[in-house]
């Protein structure tokens, strides 16, 4: 509903977000042995998508990886919208990707070779 997004999924992703970037920040000096994994895969479910969307992406570009996210089929929109904003933000294209598809786009994705991790 309206209400929970705006008083749940918004704040909480916002959240996650600001969390992480902190993390980025001293990532180097609080764990000097740590290294990006490479290319993540990630499926997110329906329910609050833009906030199970946080949880995904913002660890991973925390620590330097680039993400492929497939969301649910009925929640696509909220993840093209989230790419807008980070094309406004400046992210660098091909950070974060966002593929589509039924539950087998899901299966593919998270079996491919080039995903370092899922």
């Amino acid at each position: 509903t309206i209400r929970e997004t705006r008083d749940a999924d918004v704040p909480l992703a916002v959240r996650h977000f600001y969390h992480h970037a902190g993390w980025s920040q001293i990532l180097d000096r609080e764990l000097p042995e740590w290294k990006p994994l490479g290319v993540v895969g990630q499926v997110i479910p329906w329910n609050f998508p833009l906030l199970m969307l946080a949880w995904k992406i913002a660890p991973a570009l925390a620590c330097g990886n680039t993400v492929v996210l497939k969301p649910a089929p009925s929640t696509r929109l909220s993840a093209f919208l989230f790419c807008d904003i980070l094309q406004e933000a400046g992210l660098p294209k091909g950070v974060v990707n966002i593929v589509t598809g039924d539950n087998d786009m899901g299966t593919h994705l998270v079996n491919h070779d080039d995903i370092d991790k899922v």
